[in-house]
């Protein structure tokens, strides 16, 4: 029960959703120090899912005449094994651990700088209302980020970067032109 206590994902660990599992996993990345994602086929009821570190898998080789990108990234997956699997047990409508590995093949995020890693940025609906409503008093977007991590303590305590808030602001834009005087022309 003491592994449970600390957050550590076992096998037999019961969810009431695939929410509830996704949230856990989450949290256990950020924790951890590695980054999360969701590695899943939906066809209707969601029988089973496989949550993976952000590492798993090798990139696509070879780059197509279709599509030649502009600027080539930087290599950043590992083909890291480490995953949860979760089950629907049909009986009990609940969603078990049923295979789970914890060990990474690449070097972990420091506890100083989790809060970075894209799975750990979030954007509440406080926070977002105060983005706009700064955005819609003229306040610079750099001016109300550093506003922002004053008020919480630090840019730890905040939840998202300079670049999340203008992302936000370009998608609450693009939001306002598809309903506004711009979408009635389309």
């Amino acid at each position: 029960m003491g592994e449970i206590d600390k957050g550590i994902p076992q096998v037999g660990m019961r969810f009431r959703n695939v929410d509830e599992a996704w949230v856990f996993w989450v949290a256990y990345g950020g924790r951890a120090g590695f980054d999360v994602r969701k590695r899943n086929k939906f066809d209707g009821e969601v029988t089973s899912c496989r949550f993976v570190c952000s590492n798993e898998g090798l990139r696509k080789k070879g780059i197509t005449l279709d599509h030649v990108p502009k600027r080539i990234r930087a290599e950043t997956r590992t083909n890291c094994k480490a995953r949860m699997t979760i089950t629907l047990d049909r009986v009990g409508k609940n969603y078990e651990v049923t295979d789970i590995v914890l060990e990474h093949n690449h070097y972990l995020q420091l506890p100083q700088t989790s809060h970075l890693m894209a799975s750990q940025r979030k954007i509440s609906e406080v926070q977002a209302f105060e983005i706009e409503a700064a955005d819609d008093s003229g306040i610079m977007p750099k001016a109300a980020h550093e506003l922002a991590c004053r008020q919480v303590g630090g840019p730890l305590n905040l939840g998202y970067t300079c670049v999340d808030q203008k992302n936000h602001l370009r998608s609450k834009r693009q939001r306002e032109l598809a309903f506004g005087q711009a979408g009635i022309g389309l």
